[in-house]
């Protein structure tokens, strides 16, 4: 992937809606947020514009959104960002973007879980209704949702880096979790809608609680398991169980096992983006690394439960 910074200002979105969408151009704009792969831009109190400014996957990561999403948003209770319009490349912006909802709330990795049962009824609600079967013809992912044996070389790579680094204390006790994970039978059932990006920058708190879920770019069809790998970064130690027990249909060993590697993973990666020195890029942020480091304390202290 590449990272070209695009300028983006509010007059740049005033333009571009005035030029496709003028019944919205004369809300208020301004920056919300700049992530990993686009901008968010409020409009006004309930809509958002967002638009890519870095890696190039991401145009048809907003596409994918814009077609597939709002017929999933009405089977979810939490709030997501329903895409309402779709903006064209033109000469004033090369790439399309969106306008979707508004979605309040903090980041995890700014405001975490501090009510711990109530996230795990919201986080395993979310889940449990997200995870249908998918239609066919539905999106697979970039290396989300298959196979764990496909992301054997990505996982060789995090660990490689981060032992050069010095950012993990015992290299040997997180590849035995990996390869325990590996070791797993992979999903045997149909492919199951799955967000594919849980990280606490996607997940929304407010009092203490999950109050919304953003950045669907990575939604696709595959095994559910990368997506239960959220409890461990995303929960408080007491709320594991209860996620686990609220989830349905029950979790079967294997899918646990795999579940776990999916989450040593997820971890490593914060953990390298999140040491912005080294890995850092804007969209990688100094907020990742602490839940990451967490979430990996977790998972090797409970390596043989």
């Amino acid at each position: 992937m590449t990272h070209t910074e695009m300028t983006i200002t509010a007059e740049l979105i005033r333009d571009l809606l005035r030029d496709q969408h003028p019944d919205l151009a004369e809300r208020p704009i301004e920056l919300g947020a700049r992530g990993w792969d686009n901008q968010l831009w409020r409009l006004g109190d309930d809509l958002a514009v967002r638009l890519p400014w870095a890696t190039e996957s991401a145009d048809g990561l907003l596409r994918k959104e814009h077609t597939w999403l709002p017929a999933l948003a009405g089977q979810l209770t939490l709030p997501v960002p329903v895409p309402q319009r779709l903006g064209e490349p033109s000469d004033r912006f090369p790439r399309p973007w969106t306008v979707a909802t508004w979605v309040p709330g903090e980041p995890a990795d700014r405001a975490p879980v501090t009510r711990g049962a109530d996230a795990a009824d919201r986080l395993a609600a979310f889940l449990t209704e997200l995870h249908q079967p998918a239609p066919d013809g539905a999106p697979r992912g970039r290396g989300r949702g298959g196979p764990l044996s496909e992301a054997a070389d990505q996982f060789a790579h995090q660990l490689a880096s981060a032992t050069e680094l010095g950012l993990i204390p015992d290299p040997d006790a997180v590849r035995a979790v990996w390869e325990d994970a590996a070791a797993a039978p992979d999903w045997a059932g149909p492919p199951l809608w799955i967000h594919a990006d849980l990280h606490p920058a996607n997940v929304l708190t407010a009092d203490g609680t999950f109050c919304g879920v953003i950045d669907f770019g990575d939604l696709c069809a595959g095994d559910p398991a990368g997506d239960l790998a959220a409890a461990w970064i995303l929960l408080p130690d007491d709320a594991f169980d209860r996620f686990h027990a609220a989830y349905r249909p029950t979790l079967d060993a294997a899918t646990l096992r795999r579940a776990r590697g999916c989450a040593v993973m997820r971890a490593l990666s914060g953990i390298l983006i999140g040491d912005a020195g080294v890995h850092g890029r804007p969209g990688g942020k100094a907020t990742w690394g602490p839940p990451a480091r967490t979430s990996l304390e977790r998972l090797l202290a409970t390596a043989h439960r």
